[in-house]
């Protein structure tokens, strides 16, 4: 999968990454990268508001393991379960989101664990950067699903 191909996955799929102008910055085995537009996305402050940063986290780690299971040859579907945001600074312009896997992170254990029972979770992160400053940090839990379930 292409970065042109996942957004426009994206906005096909996740209306909302559209409405947000989220763009596909960068793809990769270990990252996605995201970015978006103040404009969509601002507050009654002039800056982000914290929902559209915590949904653009969310996507990029979302889109870092749909991309990883599809390259793998599953077929699943994928969802967030829990997660934590700490916002660090306030961002006044266009940021992106930055995904990982988060330390721990076993994709091995994960997809036999998803193989085998059809269901498996993972820990991913996300940073959020603008103007090169670490304005927010999102840690999530996710879980795939098999193609039976």
């Amino acid at each position: 999968m292409t970065s042109t191909e996942l957004e426009a996955y994206l906005h096909a799929h996740i209306p909302l990454s559209s409405a947000m102008q989220v763009s596909v910055v960068e793809i990769g085995p270990d990252a996605v990268v995201l970015g978006a537009p103040l404009a969509p996305n601002i507050n009654h402050r002039d800056t982000v508001f914290g929902g559209s940063a915590s949904a653009v986290a969310i996507l990029a780690a979302w889109s870092l393991l749909h991309l990883r299971l599809t390259t793998a040859g599953f077929e699943s579907r994928v969802v967030i379960q829990r997660n934590s945001m700490d916002y660090l600074a306030p961002i006044a312009g266009d940021f992106t989101a930055r995904s990982y896997f988060e330390a721990g992170a076993n994709w091995d254990g994960f997809a036999r664990m998803l193989e085998r029972k059809g269901r498996a979770r993972i820990s991913l992160g996300a940073v959020l950067i603008t103007d090169g400053v670490e304005a927010g940090r999102l840690s999530g839990e996710f879980v795939a699903f098999g193609a039976g379930r």
